[in-house]
Order: C-alpha cells, then sequence, then structure tokens
C-alpha cells in the first residue's frame, strides 16, 4: 500500500540522514528513484524546487512526493516520516542529555562526521549537475552554461568581494538565466 511505503520510506530517511538536507539527498534520491516515484531529471528538478521554495528542503522533497504519489494523506505521512525521527531525537536530547554536546568524545565524534559529509555533499552535486547537463547520452548546452554561469559568479564575487554570494541571489540569477536560455 502506497500510504505505508511513503511512511516507512520518508521514516528510514528521516533516520538516516546526517548532515541535514543537503547529506539527505543521496538517500532521498535512492529511494525515490528506486520506486519508480521520479526519473533522475525530474529528481533533479525537485531538488531545485524544493530549494527554492521557503521551508526545509526535506520536508519540501518529502510533502511533494508524498502529494505526488498518494494526495494530501501522502503527504501527510511522508512529511510526518521524514520529521518524526529528527523531533524525538531532539526531544530526548534536550530532555535527558543538555550537557552531552559539551563532552569531549561527542565533540570528536560530530568532527569526524563533518568531513565524511563534505564528501557526501560534494558528490551529490558533482553527480546532479552531470546529470543535468548530459541527459541520456546528449549534452544540454543551456544547462551546462547555466552551470558554468553560477560557477563563475560564485568565483569571480569571492575573489573581488571576499565574502560569500547570498544563495537568493544565485537562485535569482539561475531563473534568469534558466528564462533566457530555455
Amino acid at each position: 500500500m502506497i500510504y505505508i511505503e511513503l511512511l516507512l520510506s520518508f521514516l528510514k530517511i528521516g533516520l538516516f540522514s546526517f548532515g541535514g538536507a543537503y547529506g539527505a539527498i543521496p538517500l532521498i534520491q535512492d529511494v525515490v528513484i528506486a520506486n519508480n516515484w521520479a526519473d533522475a531529471e525530474m529528481f533533479a528538478n525537485l531538488v531545485a524546487l524544493s530549494e527554492s521554495t521557503p521551508g526545509p528542503i526535506m520536508v519540501n522533497m518529502a510533502t511533494y512526493i508524498g502529494s505526488r504519489q498518494a494526495g494530501g494523506l501522502g503527504a501527510v505521512l511522508a512529511t510526518v516520516g521524514v520529521v518524526f525521527p529528527s523531533f524525538v531525537v531532539i526531544l530526548i536530547i534536550t530532555i535527558l542529555f543538555q550537557n552531552i554536546l559539551k563532552r569531549t568524545y561527542v565533540q570528536a565524534v560530530l568532527k569526524g562526521v563533518k568531513p565524511c559529509l563534505m564528501g557526501v555533499i560534494l558528490a551529490t552535486g558533482t553527480y546532479m549537475a552531470f546529470s543535468i547537463c548530459i541527459n541520456s547520452s546528449s549534452i544540454d548546452l543551456a544547462a551546462c552554461a547555466i552551470f558554468l554561469l553560477l560557477a563563475a559568479a560564485i568565483f569571480l564575487y569571492r575573489k573581488f568581494r571576499k565574502k560569500e554570494l547570498s544563495p537568493i541571489s544565485l537562485i535569482i540569477f539561475a531563473a534568469v538565466c534558466g528564462c533566457l536560455f530555455y
């Protein structure tokens, strides 16, 4: 039954995703593609849409996929599934372990997990960039051009302004480029 599949799949994602939404994207991608809820191109569009809309990316993705597969109840179950594990963990930590994050071994574990998460995020970004630019043995020149323009904008802004470019500015710039190129 689709409702149980949505709930259990997104419970698994919520339970095993560390590092926030960008660390969870590979898990969501595996579940969504394995269940044939979307193909790779649709998933890439879903990530872009989820980043562009207000709210947490994982929640936006879960809600959209649940709604697309099983309507309103599917959206609610997928969203509850992805949020519930974090809610329970934070509740337990808040109640029982108020000082746990100050302990040396917990800090050591968190410092060890950070590089792993950075690698997962980098691999996901690289995979998505290639999958958007190269669609089933053809190259989408417009997507490649937009990707290169965004990379150049980030690099040049950082080089000349000595600070990070706002994600909102990048989203607006990408949207304008998408309108112009497509």
